[in-house]
Formats: C-alpha cells, structure tokens, sequence
C-alpha cells in the first residue's frame, strides 16, 4: 500500500529532515531576505533529482515533481521559510546564530517537511499520477505577504493547481496529532496607525493645551464600540491596542501620542465598514476635543477559508494515516495567514500540525524566544503531508 510505503520512508529519512530543520533554525533570516535559505532549499531539491524549479517573488522557489500521467491533475504543497525579528534563549545545539533573529514561528519545520515530502513523493511518483508542485514562498509575516507575491509572480501557473494544501505547528496540540477545521478558519488582519495631534505644554497649565494624551485615552475605550455595538455578534471580530507611545514625562504633555494596534473579522463586507467605523470615530473624538487625529488603516491578509470537500477529504486521509483518535477538529482560530491569498484562487486546505510535549518542557507558544518543537513532529510533518498529496491526486 502507498500509505505503508510512504510512512516506512517517512520514517527513513526522519534523521535527515531533522538536521536540514536545525541547519535551517541555526541560520534564519527575515521576510523577504531568505537568500542563504532559498539557496539551501534548492541545492536540497537537486540533490534528491528534482531540477523542474523556478524562482519566484525574489527568494521564493516553485518545482515540480511529476508522475504518471503528469497532465492529469496537479496538487501544491505549500511551505514558508521566514523569521522572526526575536532573541531566541533555548540553549539548544541549533540555536539562532543570528541575534535578534528566530524561526519562532516554526517555518524551519514547515520548510524541512516539505522538503522530506518532496523526497519521499519524488521516490513513489511512480505510483501516483498527476503532479505536485511544491511552493517554497518567502515573507509569511510581513504585509503584503509573501504568498500575494508569488501569486503575482505566477507560481500557480504552468500548470495550475486545482487545490493547495498547506500545514503550520501548534504548540496547544500534543506531537502525534494534527488538527483540521472545515470552512471559515482564520481571520483578516490589519494593523492600525494612529496619531493622535494637540498642542504640549507644560502639566500644569491644561487650560493652554490640547491634551493627545487624554484625546487618545477617550479615542481607545470608544473604538471598542466597534465590536461591541457595531459587529454582528455573529461575526467574529476582534480589535486590540498594543501599543501607546507619548513622549512626555511627569509634567510635560506632548504635541502628539502614537497609537498601534489590529483588526481581525472573518467577514469581507464588514471589515470595509469597521474600518470606516474606526476612522469617523477616531475623528470625532479628535475634532470633538480640539485636536487633530491621522488613522492610517494597513490592510493586510484576507480571512482563511478552508474548502469544505477538499478538507473532509484531507482529514480522512489524516485519519487512515495516523489514526481517528489522532486527528482534532480545530476551532476558528483569529490569528492571520498569507495562506489565505492562496484560498482566494483555488481550493485550500490548512491543517495543524502537533509539536507539543509537555513531558520534555516544549510548551511556549509561537512567536516567543523558547518556542521549540518536538523533532518527532517532522516525521509526521512530512509523511502526512505528502501522502494527503497522493491521496488528493487520486480523489
């Protein structure tokens, strides 16, 4: 059986996959400065006889590896190879050489599962037919996103896909399990650039002053009303401050405050009017209270949306691979994906891959400085995947 044969390789090139996920962790760089990675993600494509390859977006790399009847139907498998701009503190042996930058996101195990995918289906591809193209794509976590650039680039063309499938760690998930979640999944997100003007002064005298600081405080606690009062409680809707800089002290209060923070919905038609919600609102108070206010809405990926019979299939797949009580059904998830770009042209699949071990202290979250996985995840990582590939050829 494929299914036999494509998890003895898994298994086979598991200490393979490990290692070109710790060079790769040793040696990360930011979005869209992925050229030590694109370079080692391509001599690696060689090295196991894949030569159909391309760049793309710059860093990015597309190949192909074709079986049987190669015309027949065409699968993508999507990785991204992007940092974090994060110290990492796990004292490990692949420990970030780069200071100040971090594969905190596990795009190391993205990319080094793919990779071991594209060995394991470059061995069988004489027992499937159609073609996987696989996507090395650049800039995951940086607007506009490195998917909207390789779409731009033409990845999905000559030839184009029918459907994508893609796969992210998830430190909440034990190692061993995966998660799946039909239809809406993630949400959009954009960034919010506020600053909010008035006149400083000196503390003391309010009554010759525009204060931005209070005018930011009233700003802050009224476009909460925007979920609130304004979202469908049917729509899930989430908007967050992280960041407040007034340059004042004690006694002084500035000419300006700078705000910082996100929008996330999963509702395109309600995103355009909270934006505009934001904006009236923020002026209002601003004029309101004497001052100026410049909101600089910074749109960024569309809401994920999984195809609905392309992931049933998938997590049936999921389960004659690893077992019924090791696949999850996932719930709406409000962080963002690029990935999203891709689910605006064809079908997509997102699924969640399981790196947590609590027996071994691997608990920190994604996007923190001892984020780390389980190694034993890269065997699934990328057996799994590549046998969701083979079984969605045949579908």
């Amino acid at each position: 059986m494929i299914k036999d044969k494509i998890k003895s390789l898994a298994s086979q090139y598991k200490s393979e996959i490990i290692a070109n996920r710790r060079h790769l962790h040793a040696n990360p760089e930011l979005s869209f400065h992925e050229h030590e990675t694109a370079a080692f993600v391509q001599n690696q494509l060689k090295s196991i006889g894949i030569t159909e390859l391309e760049t793309k977006a710059d860093t990015g790399i597309v190949a192909l590896i074709k079986g049987k009847n190669p015309d027949k139907k065409i699968i993508a498998l999507r990785g991204d190879m992007d940092a974090l701009p994060i110290f990492e503190q796990n004292e490990v042996s692949y420990k970030s050489t780069k200071p100040g930058v971090m594969h905190a996101c596990g795009h190391d195990v993205h990319t080094a599962s793919l990779l071991g995918a594209a060995k394991i289906l470059n061995d069988v591809k004489e027992e499937f037919e159609g073609t996987i193209k696989l996507i090395f794509q650049p800039g995951e976590e940086l607007i506009p996103g490195g998917a909207s650039l390789m779409i731009k680039d033409k990845a999905l063309e000559n030839p184009k896909p029918q459907a994508i499938i893609g796969q992210h760690v998830m430190p909440l998930i034990p190692v061993g399990k995966v998660g799946f979640r039909k239809g809406m999944y993630m949400a959009s997100a954009d960034e919010l650039y506020i600053t909010v003007k008035g006149k400083g002064g000196h503390g003391a005298m309010p009554e010759t002053l525009v204060d931005p600081v209070l005018i930011a405080a009233h700003m802050i606690v009224a476009l909460q009303q925007v979920v609130s009062r304004n979202a469908s409680p049917k729509i899930p809707s989430v908007l967050s401050f992280g960041r407040i800089e007034a340059l004042g002290a004690t006694n002084i209060i500035p000419n300006e405050v700078k705000i910082q923070g996100t929008f996330r919905t999963l509702n395109e038609a309600w995103r355009a009017k909270a934006h505009q919600h934001m904006i009236s609102i923020a002026k209002g108070i601003a004029e309101g209270m004497g001052g100026e206010v410049d909101f600089e809405v910074r749109k960024g990926y569309p809401f994920l949306k999984n195809a609905e019979e392309l992931t049933n299939r998938a997590q049936n797949a999921a389960i004659e691979y690893l077992g019924k009580e090791n696949v999850e059904d996932l719930d709406i998830w409000m962080a963002a994906e690029d990935f999203s770009y891709y689910t605006q042209e064809m079908d997509g699949c997102f699924y969640r891959l399981g790196t947590r071990n609590e027996a071994k202290g691997i608990t920190s979250g994604v996007h923190t400085p001892t984020f780390d996985i389980d190694e034993d995840a890269l065997e699934i990582g990328a057996g799994l995947m590549a046998y969701l590939a083979v079984k969605e050829l045949d579908a």
